[in-house]
């Protein structure tokens, strides 16, 4: 819903300053990267069925799991046109779900037309603080976007624009309102004391948008080569380990509205990815970097055997690096002495669900003394409250909120990794060897190492897990019923009940449309029903209080 929230909020103010400031919006629209230094041979795919498509070594091929697996090598140019080539189908595929929802959240055209405007005055800046080989590599793929969207902004400019999109969600969305969680454990806390990493990527941007995902494995002609696992038309990185031994993932943290784009966190991340050996490198390259939302970074390092959080935002940096410590863990609030008077960070500890989830993640370890990749995974596929209590499928303080991404576990000194699969965090966990794979040895489809997967969960097969996805359907139903004041039957909604009966914002839902219809006898039961449930945020159990005094006033 981000680009709803920024275009209520922001767009008509914007469009004045956009009015008086023009030049430096021209000037990035007519930029393109410095390609000449790179030589260049046009792909010509093979396409072998509707799953396989080859260039030389290049590969583009679904594996039985329902991954994409992307083999791409060469010089900056190379890669990114050998990427297009090979994907183009599924990357246009995932441009018409990302803008067809643009367009449904502001259908009308002349709104588009200033959408458009604001996208490129917002993004002005974001070239000069972009490297030019990584311009490059998004220029090559951008050659095979679709043409249909060049209203929003010339092909090059708008694939910037969309690896800016994580960014930008996190800014608009509230300012955090997805909640990635992730933890490292080494020495006494690992099984074989060796590093191990597990996070949740929980940036959520539609059902539609999350179906197809792509792990790359990436071998540049200068750098590391490293895998990273996102979606169709990516370059940047948000889970990701190259063949050093390093990973990086990233969480959203608090910060001011941004009024500029800079660098992209997921391309600070892949050039960490590309060019450090150990986390003193990782470090010097992430303060380097001007960026323009809050993001706490964790680094893990086979030859360091540890992680840290490398903590950044616009005008602070810190580095979270506990001594003799065997753990971190990571919600969405920073740690370092770098933001400890920080009354950004310090309200989000408060008054988010981060410190809870943080807790959650305590508890696991504590009951879990010995982690391992099978452990690990059900931790990232937890969806209780601390103390094992209920708190309803979806719940923002879970660990597994049923929504995300992605879930991924690294053993960075094996270059092993595991990446989930549908649906959510609960399919299968498939394998991956980095150093099998850039041996060469591999065949395109069949990267993944199957004999090490970790096991589909049997919750998704459980009838709770049905009705969660019947309750997500009905959720649409009640949301679309509060917004338009439409009628629902008493039987809808005591089946909506009873789909997620633990879920605080089920019965908020209810008594909003109860308080909407004028039914407050019921809207008062709702209200105090949702209070006495885990509530996900301190704003929204005072919105639900707020709405409790607004019902005894009418009752009265």
């Amino acid at each position: 819903m981000f680009l709803k929230i920024m275009f209520r909020k922001y767009i008509f103010y914007l469009a004045i300053v956009i009015s008086t400031v023009s030049c430096g919006t021209s000037r990035s629209l007519k930029h393109l990267p410095e390609i000449s230094q790179y030589p260049l041979e046009i792909p010509a795919v093979v396409k072998k069925n509707d799953s396989v498509f080859l260039f030389k070594k290049n590969s583009f091929a679904k594996n039985k799991w329902g991954i994409w697996e992307l083999y791409a090598e060469g010089n900056p140019l190379q890669i990114g046109y050998n990427s297009g080539a090979l994907s183009q189908k599924m990357m246009q595929k995932q441009e018409d779900v990302f803008f067809s929802k643009v367009k449904e959240l502001v259908p009308s055209n002349s709104r588009q037309k200033l959408l458009s405007k604001f996208l490129k005055w917002y993004n002005r800046k974001m070239y000069l603080n972009v490297r030019n080989d990584f311009q490059t590599e998004i220029y090559g793929l951008s050659q095979y976007s679709s043409d249909v969207y060049d209203w929003v902004a010339p092909k090059f400019q708008r694939s910037m624009y969309l690896h800016a999109a994580h960014d930008i969600g996190h800014a608009m969305q509230d300012l955090m309102m997805v909640g990635c969680s992730s933890m490292a454990v080494w020495n006494d806390n690992s099984e074989n004391g060796e590093l191990l990493i597990g996070r949740n990527f929980d940036f959520y941007a539609g059902d539609n948008f999350a179906k197809e995902k792509v792990v790359q494995f990436i071998k540049p002609e200068k750098g590391i080569p490293y895998m990273s696992y996102s979606w169709p038309g990516m370059t940047g990185v948000v889970s990701g380990m190259n063949l050093e031994g390093i990973t990086v993932t990233i969480n959203a943290g608090k910060s001011k509205i941004p009024l500029v784009a800079k660098t992209p966190v997921s391309l600070v991340t892949k050039e960490i990815l590309m060019f450090a050996k150990n986390i003193d490198e990782a470090i010097e390259i992430a303060k380097k970097r001007k960026v323009f939302v809050s993001e706490s970074i964790m680094v893990g390092s086979a030859s360091d055997k540890k992680a840290v959080l490398i903590e950044i935002s616009p005008k602070n940096f810190g580095v979270y690096d506990v001594p003799n410590s065997d753990k971190v863990i990571c919600t969405n609030h920073f740690q370092s002495e770098s933001y400890k008077n920080d009354r950004r960070n310090i309200k989000q500890f408060s008054e988010s669900h981060s410190k809870y989830r943080y807790e959650k993640l305590q508890e696991i370890l504590a009951e879990n003394k010995k982690m391992n990749p099978q452990k690990m995974v059900e931790a990232l596929r937890n969806t209780s409250g601390l103390n094992h209590s209920q708190i309803g499928y979806g719940n923002e303080k879970a660990i597994n909120q049923l929504l995300g991404h992605h879930g991924i576990v690294f053993s960075p000194e094996k270059r092993l990794v595991w990446v989930s699969t549908k649906p959510f965090q609960l399919g299968e966990f498939v394998c991956y060897d980095l150093n099998e794979i850039f041996s060469g040895n591999v065949a395109a489809g069949n990267f993944s190492n199957g004999k090490l997967n970790i096991h589909r969960d049997s919750f998704a097969d459980s009838d709770d897990f049905k009705n969660y996805q019947k309750f997500r359907i009905a959720d649409r139903e009640i949301d679309d019923a509060i917004k338009h004041k439409k009628s629902l039957s008493e039987d809808f909604i005591n089946k909506y009940r009873n789909l997620n009966p633990e879920l605080w914002i089920v019965h908020f839902k209810t008594g909003k449309y109860y308080f909407q219809t004028k039914n407050f006898v019921e809207a008062k039961k709702s209200f105090e029903t949702a209070l006495t449930k885990e509530i996900s945020t301190v704003p929204e159990k005072e919105n639900i209080e707020s709405y409790l005094k607004k019902t005894n006033r009418k009752l009265r």
